[in-house]
């Protein structure tokens, strides 16, 4: 299975060999050397220079690549906006997806696909503190912002930088079985998916990346004020807004909508309790402003996948 990872200059070294790293170990773990074929692509074949100035070596230019990649990875880069030759890239970019079997990106490499048209009408992720950004400027796009990887049809993408390394091990369990991705997740230290509370960036974090004054303050009120009832007219009242104004400015500017901010603040401040303290859940849920229990309970399950009490039996730093 050819495996093709699409670099250029400026690259984030590990979007390209984090992955990479992962098919290889994988092909070991299942005693087939030869399951996956690995293959950097970059505008020029030959040495490319990370984003931390180390090199990479290319094995192939994009103009001499024949066809015959299964999976076409695009990794990002801290600088992806500055990127030169975008014509050519993009355009490489759309004829490879009508070839390939699989097309993603990690981290920042979604803009990339964006900008080539090949994610209207999907759903994606990219690193959190791109994703506003990434919704802002493509509103056809679908941003899932507190996902660590996102799979729409045969599209994949991941989250900042290590998450590409859980994408690839996503890929190799549906390519090699669930045996071969938990000894590879092993070896290599990893989660085989990771469990709640990995999601990857705080309410306080998605916060700080607004870019109007307004919504931030609302934030900011939500996150100081999570134990009483709120509504998203009583948000918008506080921006002094329509609620349906509020609501639409919220989702562009954030790439979420107000109720999924304010159940990602909450199960954040869940998280910090069941992790810091030995508090019992009915505590643990009102002061997180969940109310009761089953409330807390169903948050979890739906966003992070776990109960409460896994969650707090994995994580917990305080000794009871």
């Amino acid at each position: 299975m050819r495996i093709a990872l699409l670099i250029f200059p400026g690259v984030q070294m590990l979007d390209a060999v984090g992955p990479l790293e992962v098919f290889s170990e994988a092909a070991r773990q299942a005693g087939k050397p030869d399951a996956y074929q690995l293959e950097l692509v970059a505008p020029q074949a030959g040495p490319v220079q990370a984003s931390n100035g180390m090199a990479l070596i290319a094995s192939a230019a994009m103009d001499a690549v024949d066809g015959g990649i299964d999976t076409l990875l695009v990794a990002g880069s801290p600088h992806i906006d500055a990127l030169d030759d975008q014509a050519a890239l993009l355009e490489w970019l759309r004829t490879q997806a009508g070839q390939v079997r699989r097309l993603g990106s990690v981290c920042s490499g979604a803009f990339l696909l964006a900008r080539a048209g090949l994610l209207d009408g999907k759903h994606v992720t990219t690193h959190w503190n791109s994703s506003a950004k990434l919704a802002r400027k493509h509103p056809k796009v679908h941003v899932e912002a507190d996902q660590i990887y996102v799979r729409d049809g045969t599209l994949y993408t991941s989250a900042g930088v290590s998450a590409g390394m859980d994408l690839a091990l996503a890929l190799v369990e549906e390519d090699l079985g669930r045996e071969t991705a938990l000894n590879t997740a092993r070896e290599l230290v990893m989660f085989l998916k990771r469990p709640g509370g990995q999601s990857q960036f705080s309410a306080h974090l998605a916060a700080q990346s607004s870019e109007r004054s307004a919504i931030r303050e609302v934030q900011e009120w939500v996150l100081a004020s999570l134990a009483e009832p709120m509504s998203v007219d009583d948000m918008a009242a506080r921006a002094g807004m329509s609620t349906r104004n509020f609501s639409r400015l919220f989702k562009q500017d954030t790439g979420m909508t107000p109720a999924d901010f304010v159940e990602g603040a909450r199960i954040d401040a869940a998280r910090r309790l069941l992790e810091d303290t030995a508090n019992p859940l009915k505590r643990v849920a009102a002061w997180s402003g969940f109310g009761n229990p089953n409330g807390l309970r169903r948050a979890f399950q739906r966003r992070l996948g776990v109960t409460p009490g896994d969650y707090r039996m994995r994580f917990q730093k305080t000794a009871n």
